[in-house]
């Protein structure tokens, strides 16, 4: 068995069967352990709580910047497996200006279409120019600055907020 760094107090490995294993200083072992950020938008890289199965938390990392290279890389790998945030870069049509509509919309990873169910599925939040859209089968679109966006996407948006 290696030995804990001294930079994380547990011992963290992948299995080969890709499940990461979690080793506490007390030698307790935890596999499949899940890493959640506590602020997946605000503050990415602060506030991840390692999850057992069953949904305990088994460790928590401050700064992921304080883990070792090689954790932080099992960690980061992980998340991008269960997170799926596309940024909304631009709003091309909707379909119509009530609810339920379908959006076209632009994204960092290309065009797409979904249902806005309702106006209370975009949302402010941090300082009040992010927004997050929900679309009915519960996938988040960031807009990560609501100015920032073309003219057409912001008078589309003030129709809905």
């Amino acid at each position: 068995m290696t030995d804990i760094p001294q930079q994380a107090p547990f011992l963290l490995e992948r299995t080969s069967l890709g499940k990461l294993v979690l080793t506490s200083a007390q030698g307790e072992r935890f596999i499949g352990v899940l890493p959640v950020r506590a602020f997946p938008i605000l503050a990415p890289e602060e506030g991840i709580s390692l999850l057992s199965t069953e949904g305990h938390e088994v460790a928590w990392v401050d700064r992921l910047s304080d883990l070792p290279a090689g954790y932080q890389s099992l960690i980061e790998e992980e998340l991008a497996r269960r997170e799926f945030m596309p940024v909304l870069v631009r709003i091309v049509d909707v379909s119509s200006f009530s609810t339920p509509c379908t959006w076209t919309v632009e994204t960092d990873r290309g065009r797409t279409e979904f249902v806005l169910r309702g106006d209370e599925d975009i949302r402010r939040i941090g300082t009040g120019r992010s927004l997050l859209v929900a679309d009915a089968h519960g996938i988040h679109y960031l807009v990560p600055d609501q100015k920032a966006l073309d003219a057409q996407s912001k008078r589309i948006l003030d129709r809905f907020l």
